[in-house]
């Protein structure tokens, strides 16, 4: 088994006023040679955007892009034709493919959006662009893991193109469980929303990272009022 952690206090920052942005991973003016990725993982940015402020029309190509809205009301529009807004409780995803153009806008002027925009490395590319956003405000179970993304479109969540399983877990009490891997080439990065974990014997707190590959399954204990993302990627890429 081998481990990576990332403490909070150690990612990247960028403050351009109305954005203020924690980088786990190098983007943008942010560069650590030893955390460009972590395998299908690429990028895992904690952001947060004043009222009435957002990012203007972009483009992006091969890549699947994810948004998990911690708070707030974040609008969407892209060159598709999708107008949509996501808050709290919903996931998006965007398979950029051949090519896209979008913008992220916070309508509400007197509340900030906090929001996780994460890129992982596709298993195909110059697929045809889509978009999906459902709620999972719904699907989440307290005290356990609950499935947000797969590689298939049947399954829950929502899919990308990627053999990458996201979960969320809620815990309003302490919790022990286990989470088997789906792949033995596959590595888990688990991000701390909320509250305290311990995973395989390391101690987390909020906002920390820790990744785990060459093994079949990890352990963790979750403390009461607890949160967690857990993204199980490829780490061959």
């Amino acid at each position: 088994m081998n481990t990576v952690l990332h403490k909070s206090d150690t990612r990247g920052f960028a403050d351009h006023g109305w954005l203020k942005s924690n980088h786990t991973f190098s983007f943008a003016n942010y560069y650590n040679p030893e955390r460009v990725h972590f395998g299908a993982l690429r990028v895992l940015n904690d952001d947060k955007v004043a009222g009435g402020k957002g990012f203007g029309t972009h483009p992006h190509e091969n890549m699947e892009i994810i948004s998990i809205p911690l708070s707030g009301d974040l609008e969407h529009k892209d060159s598709m034709g999708n107008v949509a807004v996501i808050k709290e409780g919903d996931v998006q995803v965007l398979s950029a493919g051949t090519g896209i153009f979008h913008s992220e806008y916070n309508k509400n002027e007197g509340e900030e959006v906090q929001f996780l925009q994460i890129w992982v490395f596709p298993n195909k590319k110059n697929v045809q662009p889509r978009y999906d956003q459902i709620a999972i405000k719904d699907i989440l179970k307290d005290n356990e893991l609950t499935q947000i993304l797969s590689p298939n479109s049947e399954d829950q969540g929502v899919w990308i193109h990627q053999d990458a399983w996201f979960s969320l877990g809620h815990f309003n009490e302490e919790t022990s469980l286990d989470y088997q891997l789906h792949d033995h080439g596959n590595g888990v990065y688990v991000f701390v929303l909320e509250g305290e974990f311990n995973l395989n014997g390391q101690d987390l707190a909020k906002r920390d990272g820790f990744g785990i590959w060459d093994t079949d399954k990890i352990q963790l204990t979750a403390k009461s009022g607890s949160k967690i993302l857990l993204m199980e990627v490829p780490m061959s890429i």
